[in-house]
């Protein structure tokens, strides 16, 4: 069971449980990094994006992937970089990618993406792992984004008008039961941006809303 207390747990306790507990689903994997990571219908337009992207600056990016969880997304997009960085919080995830996944241009590492220092890269990719996390947290991470020509923004939100960055305790679901969503040019986080634009929507059934992704240049 997933904390249910109103004390937070630390993020890494709470997604090393998820895996542990396959609480994502994919009783039969190793680990599993939930639906969104491997039903066609949702990774199939994003990895299609992404790569379009990726071509339009030749595969010269350097990518650094922040919560690349079972690495199922990553691995079709590495080659159209030029370095790939894939970065997640639990500890025995990356030594089974590392294990799992070789090539020359290819990093994983352990960190704690809203504390430790992030990876020198031209891009960000960010999948679907904000809306796990408090505002605090995100708070944590908007800061160091500035620091990144690009940022490619994944995110789980209602379909039509809602009320954005409610706050919620890490690991205790997303914001889309509280008819919210993640977004990074309002309050409280107010990135500032160059320009923006829409890479990918796929709209869920059965009022389960949308994911979307956005890319920011910085």
């Amino acid at each position: 069971m997933i904390n249910k207390s109103k004390t937070p747990w630390p993020t890494k306790a709470v997604m090393n449980q998820i895996y542990e507990q396959h609480l994502w689903g994919g009783a039969t994997f190793d680990f599993y990094s939930g639906q969104g990571s491997h039903d066609p219908k949702i990774i199939t337009p994003y990895i299609n994006a992404i790569t379009t992207f990726f071509e339009s600056h030749h595969n010269t990016l350097s990518v650094c992937d922040l919560g690349c969880g079972d690495f199922n997304i990553g691995k079709h997009l590495t080659k159209y970089t030029k370095k790939y960085i894939a970065v997640d919080i639990v500890d025995n995830l990356i030594t089974r990618n590392k294990a799992k996944f070789i090539e020359d241009h290819l990093e994983f590492h352990c960190l704690d993406i809203t504390k430790d220092k992030l990876p020198i890269a031209d891009c960000i990719l960010l999948r679907q792992v904000l809306q796990h996390l408090s505002n605090k947290e995100i708070l944590s991470i908007v800061h160091k984004l500035r620091q990144y020509k690009y940022v490619i923004l994944t995110e789980h939100i209602p379909t039509g008008s809602f009320l954005p960055n409610k706050d919620i305790i890490s690991g205790q679901g997303i914001r889309l039961k509280h008819n919210s969503g993640v977004d990074l040019l309002n309050s409280p986080f107010n990135l500032k941006i160059l320009e923006t634009s829409v890479l990918n929507k796929v709209v869920l059934h059965e009022k389960k809303g949308q994911i979307v992704t956005t890319l920011f240049t910085l």
